[in-house]
């Protein structure tokens, strides 16, 4: 894909974050995965961690390498006329400005990181260090000239034993990538607990992005909580494993 081709992909997303509250990005795996969401209507996409490592035999928590994720996602982005934006872990060890200029010759145009540093042991990046990571992608992508948009993902409510007592220090984490230049903020494992979602939407200017289940999962709610982007993460996958299961056991010997 041409370097205007992408630029144009991702002002588009930027524009349909502007435009739709929330944005629903199907999370895909596959180039049929993908075809079959733009089919269904949606206008841009997610590449998942977890569903693209499960769909290649490899383990999920870069599992695989930078290299490996973008042949992978190539032909997923070329399979669809819509912009596709990869969730990109924690950065597979890469320089921020590698990252970006990776992404971007693959076609994507929106990435999500994460301050779970896998190749580290797992270990958390501090609220600084995630920022500066975060900066660094803006600036390499202000380089570029593709206006990447970025989700900056915390894991802090994911690893915290009581949700509610690390909020404080949630928002601030949150608050930082926003000043860092993120486009959107990702606090997991919130999504059933709408005062957490209320109070990180409401200490951020930016959009809010929750993980969500296609089938278990109310979009109205999402909405009126003032919601501004939804994932599936691995959920959507999971839940065609279940209608594939439902399907095929009368089959089953």
């Amino acid at each position: 894909m041409d370097l205007r081709t992408t630029a144009q992909r991702a002002q588009r997303l930027k524009y349909l974050h502007g435009a739709h509250k929330p944005l629903v990005l199907p999370t895909v795996w596959d180039v049929w995965s993908a075809r079959t969401a733009v089919g269904a209507g949606f206008p841009a996409l997610t590449v998942g961690s977890h569903p693209l490592a499960e769909s290649r035999g490899a383990e999920d928590h870069e599992g695989q390498t930078f290299e490996e994720v973008l042949a992978a996602v190539r032909p997923i982005i070329a399979a669809v006329d819509v912009p596709v934006s990869v969730d990109l872990e924690s950065g597979y060890g890469q320089e921020p400005a590698d990252l970006v200029a990776g992404l971007i010759e693959a076609g994507g145009v929106g990435l999500n990181v994460e301050d779970t540093v896998h190749s580290d042991g797992g270990r958390l990046r501090s609220t600084q260090e995630h920022a500066r990571y975060v900066a660094g992608l803006r600036a390499a992508a202000d380089d570029a000239g593709v206006p990447v948009w970025i989700n900056g993902r915390t894991d802090l409510f994911l690893h915290a034993d009581d949700p509610s007592a690390v909020l404080d220090e949630a928002i601030e984490r949150l608050r930082s990538l926003e000043q860092a230049g993120a486009d959107s903020v990702y606090p997991v494992r919130i999504q059933d607990d709408d005062d957490l979602l209320r109070a990180v939407i409401d200490a951020v200017g930016i959009p809010v992005n929750s993980t969500a289940h296609p089938v278990k999962h109310d979009l109205e709610r999402f909405r009126r909580l003032g919601v501004g982007r939804i994932t599936y993460g691995p959920l959507l996958q999971l839940a065609m494993t279940d209608a594939m299961k439902a399907a095929l056991g009368p089959w089953a010997p």
